[in-house]
């Protein structure tokens, strides 16, 4: 017997340290990310796509069902991603803008490398974030970049980006007899008109997303060959969906709805999200969870300021009734919108439904099959269901995502649903209160406001009357018996953002405003652009067209340049194009001397405006 015990305590002694150790070893954590592509692949049920690779992989993880990205674009999905906050609440949701972000708001590499990760990226940032603070955040950043290159015997994070099926894959059409998807055997949408160019970038993109799963299956096979497999977890999900018109950039699930794979090595199996390896995960995510994730995966603090919740590791939270979404500039064209998705439906939010869905945006617009699209509505060759993406928008859309997968059917006016809609606007309303939701100032407003501050602790610590901004934007988009009194009574209010609300809803109200034209040739002479801007619109719409161009001048001229895009929009909604209107958007270039149109949206309109004009920039001696 005491020999027995002796035994014991040696073995306690000398195993036991060693057992723990294995309990406690941090996994190595891989993301692989597509661009642009929803959940075609053969493993969520799609019979067209061809992705071996991707589907062996959900065999051996775990493919959830119920995946979203916060927003239907790249830059503010990824700004989601890397800090755990909505980018609507860090004031980063406009595409392509490099705001400051808050002190208070880490990004995930710096926490995960505080944590002993080796930390590198194989190559996309796009953070939407001034680049100034995202500068060294990795151990390695690049196309060199590679977990093989950390200390030994260090955990890693690596991320490797694959560019594939991106939308600029569809700008380059490649011939008929070329694709091994045949464009004839094509499922359009219900809402896609068929013509040829529909059916080639629908194929060519099938196309693409093949190619995007080979690429994946090599970084698989790479990571089998250096051995470390079995302490990696692997995750694959895509920035957004898309990529054909009314997917990315919208708040759908053809824009939002995300293949969403995990693999977790037998070791790890107390993380598993499921009982066996194979099994589909019903759970409800979104990508704002995935900072946190990463956090309880590594055995690190889940930060506060977080806004999401982990899925996996030893911090699982319980699953979310709702997730959440944003829709605000897209480039050089402004829109607003707000979505909440359940188990079963979406519910829509749009602030500005007096813009058609189909805005043109030169990015766009550079895929034939959206330009054939426009073209069939023009000719009346496009049924009702194809014809409202060119038409202006609901205030609110509600659809059963079970029942109606391609989101055609809106059940927003139907009394039988009258409790869900209820349910979920006040969800919709709950949540951008706690969040501190950015978007209801306007972006050239925002930008004067916050200086060289942010948004984030500027939306925080400034008394912003949120609950009276949304309110305003409510009734702006809702026109009722009897409001214009209240409106004209807001556009004089003292917050800015709230005069710019009450002047949107006359304009929108149209020529039911004409009793307000007095008001609004006061709001055309505001000190806030934003105001002025959308004054001007409405005084065009009413036949008061001078008091409205000076307004358009004088934002011309602004230093701000988010002020000048919005109103080269306005120009471009009202056709003004007299020689003082010219001479202003032409001094934009004159002012500058040179081309910088990836990241200068007021030259973006200034060119699409001289297209339309029927005029060239070089006869004007801007090369």
């Amino acid at each position: 017997m005491i020999r027995n015990s002796l035994l014991l305590v040696i073995w306690a002694a000398f195993l036991l340290p060693g057992l723990r150790a294995q309990e406690t070893v941090r996994p190595n954590i891989i993301w692989i990310t597509s661009e642009d592509n929803g959940a075609f692949l053969g493993c969520y049920g799609d019979s067209f796509a061809t992705t071996p690779h991707l589907d062996k992989l959900a065999s051996r993880g775990f493919m959830y069902t119920r995946a979203f990205s916060n927003t239907a674009v790249c830059a503010p999905s990824r700004n989601t991603i890397i800090t755990g906050v909505y980018a609507n609440s860090n004031g980063h949701q406009n595409m392509r803008s490099t705001y400051r972000k808050s002190d208070q708001v880490e990004l995930y590499p710096r926490l995960l490398r505080e944590a002993g990760y080796y930390c590198s990226n194989r190559t996309k940032e796009d953070f939407n974030i001034d680049p100034t603070q995202t500068k060294d955040v990795w151990n390695a950043l690049g196309p060199t970049a590679h977990y093989k290159n950390r200390p030994k015997a260090t955990p890693f994070f690596a991320v490797f980006n694959i560019e594939i099926s991106h939308e600029s894959c569809l700008f380059d059409p490649i011939p008929n007899e070329k694709l091994r998807h045949k464009p004839e055997k094509v499922k359009l949408p219900p809402y896609h008109p068929d013509s040829p160019e529909m059916r080639h970038d629908w194929a060519q993109y099938y196309d693409k997303v093949e190619d995007m799963d080979a690429a994946v299956g090599k970084l698989l096979k790479e990571l089998e060959e250096s051995g470390e497999a079995e302490n990696t977890i692997v995750f694959y999900y895509s920035d957004h969906a898309g990529v054909l018109a009314r997917s990315k950039r919208y708040l759908y699930d053809t824009g939002t709805r995300v293949p969403f794979i995990v693999y977790i090595p037998e070791k790890f199996k107390k993380m598993y999200p499921a009982a066996a390896p194979g099994q589909k995960v019903d759970r409800l995510i979104s990508f704002v969870d995935l900072a946190p994730t990463l956090m309880s995966i590594a055995g690190a603090p889940v930060r506060p300021y977080m806004q999401g919740r982990p899925f996996l590791g030893a911090r699982t939270a319980p699953e979310p009734e709702f997730v959440y979404q944003f829709r605000d500039r897209m480039d050089e064209r402004f829109d607003m919108s707000r979505a909440v998705v359940d188990n079963k439906f979406r519910y829509i939010r749009n602030y500005m439904p007096h813009r058609i869905y189909g805005q043109y945006i030169a990015y766009l617009f550079r895929a034939a099959s959206i330009r054939s699209w426009e073209e069939a509505f023009k000719n009346g060759a496009c049924n009702e269901l194809q014809s409202a993406f060119w038409k202006t928008k609901p205030v609110e859309e509600l659809y059963d995502r079970e029942n109606d997968p391609w989101e055609v059917h809106n059940l927003a006016a139907d009394p039988a649903y009258k409790q869900v809609l209820a349910k979920m606007r006040k969800a919709c309303h709950d949540w951008m209160l706690d969040i501190h939701d950015t978007g209801f100032i306007p972006e050239a407003e925002l930008t004067d406001m916050i200086g060289k501050g942010n948004a984030y602790d500027y939306m925080r610590g400034n008394k912003v009357p949120l609950e009276q901004l949304i309110r305003a934007a409510d009734l702006s988009g809702n026109p009722g018996t009897g409001d214009l009194p209240e409106l004209v009574k807001l556009a004089d209010s003292d917050h800015a953002a709230i005069r710019y609300w009450a002047v949107t809803g006359l304009l929108i109200r149209g020529e039911k405003a004409q009793k307000a034209i007095p008001a609004l040739k006061k709001a055309a002479g505001d000190p806030s652009n934003s105001v002025a801007i959308v004054a001007a619109e409405a005084l065009y719409r009413l036949g008061e067209k001078e008091a409205g161009k000076q307004a358009l001048l004088r934002a011309l001229a602004s230093p701000n340049m988010m002020a000048r895009t919005q109103a080269l929009n306005v120009i471009d909604y009202v056709d003004e194009n007299g020689p003082e209107a010219r001479e202003a958007v032409l001094a934009i270039f004159r002012n500058d001397k040179k081309l910088e149109v990836q990241s200068r949206y007021d030259q973006r309109c200034v060119i699409q405006l001289f297209d339309k004009w029927g005029l060239q920039l070089k006869d004007y001696g801007i090369e």
